[in-house]
């Protein structure tokens, strides 16, 4: 009993690795989205960057687009470093946009002292704007502005 168990077992075994080489071989055919092969280097300059223009609103109430890089600042619950600059008490100083009075109201539209709980994470509204080409193309135009 034990050797059929031990022919089954080396059986399934060879099944098995035969089976992974042939998945591997077919991996090798695999495009990325980039238009290259998924372990070629593409270097950051033919990716997007930072623009240093600031972009136009495309419609009605679209937050700003973020003019500057932000991938190192800390925006947790312990934390949110774009308030260093940016909240009313410290915009006057380091010449930067103050947050509008809407992010001062908390849900009961009560103004507060300080940024809104709800208002805490600026990144879930607000993205750092870049020139990028689009991943798929589509026919968006912006409002007319009336």
């Amino acid at each position: 009993m034990k050797k059929q168990h031990l022919i089954s077992a080396l059986t399934i075994a060879a099944l098995v690795s035969v089976s992974g080489i042939s998945i591997a071989q077919q991996a090798s055919s695999v495009k990325s989205l980039r238009g290259t092969q998924v372990d070629e280097y593409v270097p950051l300059e033919r990716n997007h960057r930072q623009d240093e223009k600031r972009f136009v609103r495309n419609y009605r109430q679209q937050p700003p687009l973020i003019p500057h890089a932000v991938a190192q600042y800390q925006i947790d619950l312990n934390a949110n470093q774009c308030l260093a600059c940016h909240d009313w008490s410290n915009a006057g100083d380091r010449g930067a946009p103050t947050l509008s009075m809407t992010h001062y109201l908390d849900r009961d539209y009560n103004q507060l002292d300080s940024i809104a709980g709800t208002r805490w994470f600026c990144n879930q509204c607000h993205v750092p704007q870049a020139d990028a080409p689009a991943l798929v193309g589509n026919a968006f135009q912006p409002s007319s502005g009336n």
